[in-house]
Parts: C-alpha cells; sequence; structure tokens
C-alpha cells in the first residue's frame, strides 16, 4: 500500500491562477523522493496540500490518502486528518520555530498531538519526553545547543531542530519544504544528510521540495518534476539528464545548481 496516493488534485487560486493542474503520484513507504521544479511550478503549494493545509479544488476526481485513509476529497479535508497528522512531519524553508523558546522546548511541540491538550497548553512534559527530545537533538547533532534560545542558533541548526520536531512525533512521512533553500553549502547538506539518515534508518517516507538538483540527485533516488502546475516527469534519479533538467527549467542548468 501506497503512504501517499495523489489523483488527479488540483489547485485554482482566486486570482484564477492554476497553481496545480490534474496531478498524480503514490508514493510507497521508505521512499525518498525529490521534488523540483522552476519558481511558480506549485511545488510549495503541493506541499501544502498534502500536508492539509490547503483545500484541493472542488471540481473533478481529485483525492489525496495518507497512510490508507482519505484526508481530501471534493475540495474538503476530512476529519481523519486528524489522527494522520501525529505521524505526519512538516519542515518549512523558515525553520517554524518559536525563537524565545529553547530548542529543547521547540522539539517538545512535536509531542502535542499525542498527549492532552491540558499538558500541552501548561507545558508539562514527563522526564520521558524530555529524554525523547534530547535523543533526537542527538541523533541531528545539536545535542549541545538543547538549552540555547532557537533565535541564538544559525540558520542550519534550526533547521535540524525542525527534523528533530518530527523525530519525536514518530513521523512515519516527513513532508520538507525546501529545508536547505535559504541555507549556506554546508549547512544544507548537514541538513539533507540528516533527512537522508532518518529515511534509512527509521524507514521514513521522505518527499523533499528542492530547488538545488545537487542534492535531489545525491540523496533521493526519485525524481517528480513540476512545471506550470502540471506533472511533467516522475521516474529514477538515475533517469534524468543535464538535458532534461535545461529544458525544466527553460536554461542550460548544471547538476549542481538550479536557481529559483
Amino acid at each position: 500500500m501506497s503512504l501517499i496516493e495523489i489523483h488527479q488534485i488540483s489547485k485554482t487560486f482566486k486570482t484564477d491562477t492554476v497553481a496545480l493542474n490534474n496531478v498524480s503520484f503514490n508514493i510507497d513507504p521508505g521512499e525518498m523522493v525529490a521534488l523540483v521544479g522552476p519558481s511558480g511550478s506549485g511545488k510549495s503549494t503541493l506541499i501544502r496540500i498534502i500536508a492539509c493545509l490547503e483545500h484541493i479544488d472542488k471540481k473533478g476526481d481529485g483525492l489525496i490518502n495518507l497512510f490508507g485513509k482519505c484526508v481530501q476529497a471534493n475540495g474538503r479535508i476530512h476529519s481523519s486528518i486528524k489522527t494522520v497528522r501525529k505521524h505526519l512531519g512538516v519542515i518549512f524553508q523558515s525553520f517554524n520555530l518559536v525563537g524565545r523558546l529553547s530548542l529543547e522546548k521547540n522539539v517538545l511541540t512535536g509531542l502535542l498531538g499525542h498527549m492532552p491538550k491540558w499538558r500541552g497548553t501548561l507545558g508539562l512534559f514527563r522526564a520521558s519526553e524530555r529524554i525523547k527530545a534530547l535523543i533526537a537533538l542527538s541523533r541531528v547533532g545539536i545535542l549541545a545547543q538543547s538549552r540555547q534560545r532557537a533565535s541564538t542558533l544559525s540558520g542550519g541548526q534550526q533547521q535540524r531542530a525542525a527534523i528533530a520536531r518530527t523525530l519525536v512525533q514518530n513521523a512515519d512521512i516527513i513532508l520538507a519544504d525546501e529545508p536547505v533553500a535559504s541555507l549556506d553549502p554546508a549547512a544544507a547538506d548537514r541538513v539533507m544528510q540528516t533527512l537522508a539518515q532518518i529515511n534509512k534508518e527509521d524507514k521514513a517516507t521522505v518527499l523533499v521540495s528542492l530547488h538545488q538538483i545537487e542534492y535531489a540527485l545525491k540523496y533521493c533516488t526519485r525524481v517528480i518534476a513540476l512545471k506550470d502546475g502540471g506533472l511533467i516527469f516522475d521516474g529514477k534519479t538515475t533517469d534524468t539528464s543535464p538535458d532534461f533538467f535545461t529544458k525544466l527549467y527553460g536554461r542550460k542548468i548544471d547538476h549542481d545548481e538550479a536557481s529559483e
């Protein structure tokens, strides 16, 4: 059974801008997939729709299944998303950390869907939960910074903290929306290494939106390419070529860069 099933989804914004047009694909357990395409191709919109942060269009037969459960159909997000979200980790380019809180407390927010609301509201975490957060920070290489305010850390460290937050969730699906776009090459490579390690060791299914072709080729076994809201390629990374990326981006693109 595929963990992510996307069937004929479209998304049109109020300005009549077509962000996605009849997109379909499945992603199986344990895959690490790169989502690529030029600016405006619909990558971020697709990530947000799979995470049920956006609605698909009402018209048509579009639907989204996660973990075998329908979470969106006919422009409506189903109540099943409440249970699914517990095992769905989303990583954004902007990190989405609370700057005044420590890294440890930011990571602990990944447990909010797994505990009573009153404990989460009061910030009452058990010792076992704190240990889990520290283990996650250790796995991503920033345990020494666990007590530091998130705002004092580098972009790469903050992004690794965001990944640690998905670890404490026990996320079986990780959706990463351009997680390395704002990072320097060394920090970006470390973040991609961390995602690849989680994919390999935890068998997490990863869909990562990228504009650096180098990382798609280095860390992902499959590429899904969007252009003008449509899916134009879905296949093995080894089946791509410099000519393919040149056509995708409308100009000559080396394998080690693809600027948006």
